[in-house]
């Protein structure tokens, strides 16, 4: 009993005012950030209303991005270290690379109906992110269905690894490639002219680079504090003050 009070008194997960500071901090840009973008920046003359989009789906994408080096990041750290945070770090990674991957598959559609007259191509740009939402969907799905032994960590971790290697492939495919998807923001593209354009996609880029890290932060928390109650359990158990049913 009294290791079992020692385990859920101790060090708890990381997080209290520096969380919510975060937090609010993300409320706050993304308070702002839509003001910007739907009072204060200019309706394009040709996409009309709905080029307001590429201000939510290109930072979309970079929260994509920033889920996905943070699953790697974990994955490599698990199979180098085998500790708990890491293995928390890389699957909150790519429950944030899922959710930011949904936002850039729902987001570039909509554009597409516009720009192009139809919903989807097989772009390169396009079919190299859905392939990369569907890595990270996959490793969710094998931490969620699978046993939590240290094979299974391993074994998405490998997955979580492999993963990264599509980001620089999403990135440079357009360069490599062609294909019909635009270069906004990048050497040869159109680019934004008018200054509160700049703002907004300037905002928005802060909106969901603190939104990826409020999830991450709150997810990393979320599964180490689920590890600890498993802990508890199996010790609880040992020590006859629970059945194992």
């Amino acid at each position: 009993m009294s290791s079992i009070k020692r385990a859920s008194t101790g060090g708890g997960v990381t997080g209290g005012k520096g969380f919510l500071a975060l937090l609010v901090a993300t409320a706050v840009s993304l308070v702002i950030a839509l003001q910007v973008i739907f009072l204060k920046a200019p309706v394009e003359a040709s996409m009309g209303i709905v080029q307001k989009i590429f201000y939510f789906h290109v930072p979309s994408a970079y929260g994509m991005y920033l889920g996905a080096f943070a699953c790697f990041v974990g994955s490599a750290g698990y199979l180098a270290k085998g500790t708990p945070r890491m293995d928390a770090l890389a699957k909150a990674g790519a429950e944030v690379a899922v959710t930011m991957g949904l936002m850039v598959l729902i987001t570039g559609p909509l554009w597409a109906a516009k720009a192009w007259g139809r919903y989807w191509t097989w772009d390169p740009r396009l079919t190299t992110s859905l392939l990369n939402v569907l890595v990270y969907v996959a490793y969710v799905v094998l931490r969620s269905f699978t046993g939590h032994g240290d094979a299974e960590r391993k074994f998405a971790a490998a997955l979580g690894v492999l993963g990264a290697a599509n980001l620089p492939i999403i990135h440079y495919s357009v360069q490599k490639w062609g294909g019909q998807h635009p270069k906004v923001i990048s050497n040869g593209g159109g680019g934004l002219r008018h200054p509160d354009m700049k703002l907004a996609l300037t905002l928005g880029f802060l909106t969901f680079t603190l939104l990826a890290l409020t999830l991450l932060w709150q997810r990393v928390r979320l599964h180490l504090a689920a590890g600890r109650i498993d802990e508890l359990e199996e010790e609880a158990i040992e020590l006859g003050l629970a059945g194992d049913g």
